[in-house]
């Protein structure tokens, strides 16, 4: 039986290196200058793919690598594709001002039922915020899968230049 998550937005990876993390983080910090499909930036040990601006949609993922020292002096990187850091923001922002929505029209519900007042206008209102929350579920999936094509780019841009370094994986 399997245990993997299917309904993941974000999807994560990990694996083992034998070369340490600065050469492999100088190693993508080189491939910058040499290529133009993709936008590198560093920040410490984190390593930020992304898609050009003249490639983007509203949809494209970016690819976040963290790149840490083992203590077998190898590696470890752990991937995380994910949307656009304004985009996943205004999603978050949207799930909060629902949920917080449902919880309001839901104490209303209740006040209104104890009170022996009519409560059907407010409970119409906290199930059209559940009504919400899964459209912004289902948007979110489609945009997972509009962004797929570009997700498997920056996933083969990532071990294709780890490959043709000669670096290759432990597991």
């Amino acid at each position: 039986m399997s245990t993997t998550n299917d309904i993941v937005l974000r999807p994560r990876f990990k694996f083992h290196l034998k070369e340490n993390n600065t050469s492999i983080l100088d190693l993508f910090e080189d491939t910058e200058t040499t290529q133009k499909d993709f936008i590198i930036s560093r920040i410490d040990n984190h390593l930020f793919i992304k898609i050009p601006k003249a490639k983007q949609h509203y949809w494209s993922p970016q690819l976040h690598l963290e790149i840490n020292q083992n203590e077998n002096k190898g590696s470890i990187i752990y991937g995380l594709f994910g949307p656009n850091p304004t985009v996943w923001t205004m999603f978050m922002f949207f799930h909060f001002i629902v949920a917080g929505l449902f919880i309001g029209c839901g104490i209303w519900t209740y006040v209104n039922w104890s009170l022996g007042n009519s409560y059907a206008l407010q409970l119409f209102f906290a199930l059209f915020m559940i009504v919400i929350w899964l459209a912004l579920y289902f948007c979110g999936r489609l945009g997972k899968k509009t962004g797929m094509t570009q997700m498997h780019e920056l996933h083969h841009f990532m071990r294709d230049t780890l490959r043709t370094n000669g670096i290759h994986t432990e597991d």
